[in-house]
């Protein structure tokens, strides 16, 4: 698992450098600002995203490459009974993800409607806190575990001030065969703001 995990970062990160090297002049640039909702705990997250427009010359159309971290932590309190005891324990689940999109929107006006999909790698990890030492208690696993998804997306951005975009983005992600106890699929609402330059 550590050896596909390392593979992946190495790869993510090439496809980083090759893609945000200058390719042309007139490039657009943009950093941005996320909080995201869904539906499984932990259920709300922040992240940030870099994106870089490429093919500026096409009219109305915007084509880009946009690269996103998204992190979630939340403590759950859990209550287990087991052969007439009670076993107290908090679950800190933590949950981050990172990965690379393609990105095409249309400019209309002031609203730019966009589409995507990606692929990234999502880490797993589940502590417990105050927990039972009861060894017969039969507690959740404590441990991480990465695995890779591809990710789907629209949304729309509002161009009130120039370099400042506010959007809302609904995105679909899927993962591949997670061994923890998480969806194998997870939609997710997103809001936040871009600043370009």
């Amino acid at each position: 698992m550590k050896s596909l995990y390392k593979y992946t970062l190495t790869a993510f990160i090439a496809i980083i450098a090759f893609a945000f090297f200058p390719a042309q002049a007139d490039a657009q640039w943009g950093i941005g600002g996320t909080y995201q909702i869904r539906s499984e705990v932990p259920e709300n997250g922040y992240g940030i995203r870099i994106h870089r427009g490429i093919l500026k010359k096409l009219p109305l159309v915007d084509l880009g490459l946009r690269a996103h971290f998204t992190f979630f932590t939340e403590d759950v309190d859990r209550t287990v009974e087991q052969f007439g005891n009670t076993f107290n324990f908090t679950e800190e689940i933590t949950t981050f993800d990172y990965g690379l999109d393609a990105v095409g929107g249309i400019s209309v006006g002031l609203v730019k409607p966009y589409v995507g999909l990606g692929l990234g790698a999502n880490t797993f990890n589940l502590d417990l806190a105050d927990a039972s030492d009861d060894p017969q208690s039969v507690l959740p696993a404590e441990g991480e575990d990465t695995k890779l998804f591809w990710n789907v997306f629209g949304g729309a951005e509002v161009s009130i001030i120039p370099a400042l975009k506010p959007f809302v983005e609904y995105r679909f992600v899927g993962l591949d065969s997670p061994d923890v106890d998480i969806k194998e699929e997870d939609g997710r609402v997103v809001f936040g703001v871009m600043l370009y330059f």
